[in-house]
């Protein structure tokens, strides 16, 4: 018996992260250059996490009501 394969991936580019976000792709690459977005580096690729990204925008939806 062989487990189902969940579709949704781990990572994202920091493209698909920018548009989640609603900015731009240059504005997602210096986001991620300080430090703002949380990022992984496998060789010259910048990998977002999915779950880190979900965390970042959960935080910016809880300061949004105060």
């Amino acid at each position: 018996m062989t487990m189902k394969h969940e579709d949704r991936r781990e990572t994202s580019s920091v493209e698909e992260a920018a548009e989640r976000l609603g900015i731009g792709r240059n504005q997602a690459y210096q986001a991620v250059r300080r430090g703002e977005i949380p990022h992984i580096r496998i060789g010259k690729r910048l990998l977002i996490l999915n779950a880190a990204l979900d965390r970042l925008l959960a935080g910016a939806e809880s300061t949004m009501g105060s």
